[in-house]
């Protein structure tokens, strides 16, 4: 076996996750077969404004600051709408982003091959892989509740990617503007006057996806005694349970996936 074969197979179970948010650029390097970091995370605070060139040079800092074989791949989670690698909204970064190649982006600042998905996709991704929906068949609809709604629909294992329900029109409003924790937070709402909010909000979506599980990501995720249990549904719903590693860890694999 050549050296080059031999690098390519030592390094097949690594990829590395980049989690891009509105206030800190984190990543690590993931061991992809147990889904979990193979190294600390190392996060630097996005910088201000956070321009596609100024985010590029962070991340590629973030890249560097870990021994990586150039063949590694990279993933990307990035808040938006993801369409072939191009961003077509920006949340909580600088709206330059819009109509920008992020892959591309990334992939000039670090020399590397590059995939960037929208940071909810990856989340769920990674519950389905590794988390709480491992060996699931069939369709699995994973929502994380922050400071909107994010969802990730996985059939049989292939992800859908951009399905934004958290964006539904559900009784005259954006969905996640009355049922995002960031609803509950500014209302004031206590647990059983939200999960009435979230029986609406699930409701309508298994209705309209019939989907076999539902995992439920987000911070509030740790909480989920509090309110899981007040909801009636026909699907099962579960708390999701990589946490804040979830976007790394599925970027990673759908990078990986993508170098196959």
């Amino acid at each position: 076996m050549s050296d080059d074969k031999k690098d390519k197979k030592k390094h097949h179970h690594l990829a590395f996750g980049i989690d891009i948010g509105g206030s800190g650029i984190k990543g690590a390097p993931v061991d992809l077969k147990a889904g979990e970091f193979a190294a600390d995370r190392l996060r630097i605070p996005t910088p201000e404004p956070s321009t596609p060139d100024a985010v590029s040079k962070t991340v590629a800092a973030v890249v560097e600051s870990f021994q990586l074989d150039k063949d590694v791949p990279i993933g990307v989670t990035f808040p938006a709408v993801i369409l072939h690698g191009v961003a077509q909204s920006a949340a909580n970064v600088d709206k330059t982003w819009i109509g920008t190649d992020v892959s591309k982006a990334v992939r000039e600042t670090t020399g590397r091959k590059v995939l960037a998905v929208n940071d909810a996709d990856a989340a769920g991704y990674a519950e389905v892989r590794y988390g709480a929906a491992k060996g699931v068949e069939g369709v699995v609809m994973v929502v994380t509740l922050g400071t909107g709604i994010g969802s990730a629909l996985i059939v049989d294992g292939h992800l859908v990617p951009n399905t934004e329900l958290g964006h539904l029109e559900i009784d005259g409003f954006d969905a996640e503007s009355r049922a995002a924790d960031s609803a509950r937070d500014r209302e004031d709402l206590d647990w059983a006057q939200w999960a009435e909010r979230l029986q609406r909000y699930f409701s309508v979506v298994e209705n309209l996806f019939w989907p076999d599980l539902f995992v439920v990501g987000g911070g509030v995720s740790k909480h989920h005694e509090k309110f899981l249990p007040l909801l009636d549904l026909r699907t099962r719903i579960i708390p999701a349970e990589l946490r804040n590693a979830a976007g790394i860890v599925g970027a990673a694999a759908l990078a990986a996936e993508a170098d196959r």
